[in-house]
């Protein structure tokens, strides 16, 4: 079992309504086109505003590639989070359009984060997605648990220490109702 499922599985023993989206699962194009750009949201992205306006939280859980996000979650919040839709901007000040909406960010990288601390990349990271993109968008970040040195063959009581970990979190914010 993975973290997602993990997470999802958790929320729901506590009661509440969860829906997992798998980007690559469900052919989700990150091309974000100049048509797009000048006619508004195709029918997946509307889509997706749509489920994203019905929630209350947003959990976006993906893996840190070159301290950045997978291109695949790039293109989603490039074609999702949308002028007019997440944010509205004058004279270069934006205006997130989500408040009220809270977010949790889970990450997982290879390098250790003491690492990533001492030599200002984690900062960069926080700046970029957790400010930058959701905060700027609306979004009451509640919390960016961030797991790391994760490899291949990670040692068993390694995996379900992390397992334990994003349990944790879905109970800390979301207890159940």
């Amino acid at each position: 079992m993975g973290l997602t499922h993990a997470y999802a599985n958790e929320l729901e023993k506590l009661g509440h309504i969860q829906r997992t989206c798998d980007l690559y699962r469900m052919g989700f194009d990150p091309v974000l086109g100049g048509q797009e750009l000048v006619s508004g949201a195709s029918a997946d992205t509307a889509q997706a505003q749509d489920d994203i306006r019905a929630a209350d939280v947003l959990t976006v859980i993906y893996p840190l590639w070159w301290l950045s996000m997978p291109a695949m979650m790039k293109g989603y919040i490039d074609r999702v989070f949308a002028r007019g839709f997440a944010y509205e901007s004058e004279k270069g000040i934006v205006r997130g359009l989500l408040a009220g909406k809270k977010a949790v960010l889970i990450t997982i990288s290879g390098a250790p984060l003491p690492l990533l601390v001492a030599s200002g990349n984690w900062n960069a990271v926080q700046v970029l997605q957790d400010t930058h993109i959701f905060r700027s968008a609306g979004f009451d970040l509640l919390e960016h648990l961030h797991f790391d040195e994760v490899a291949p063959n990670l040692p068993n009581a390694t995996a379900e220490q992390h397992m334990t970990r994003v349990r944790s979190c879905a109970r800390q914010h979301f207890p159940a109702g």
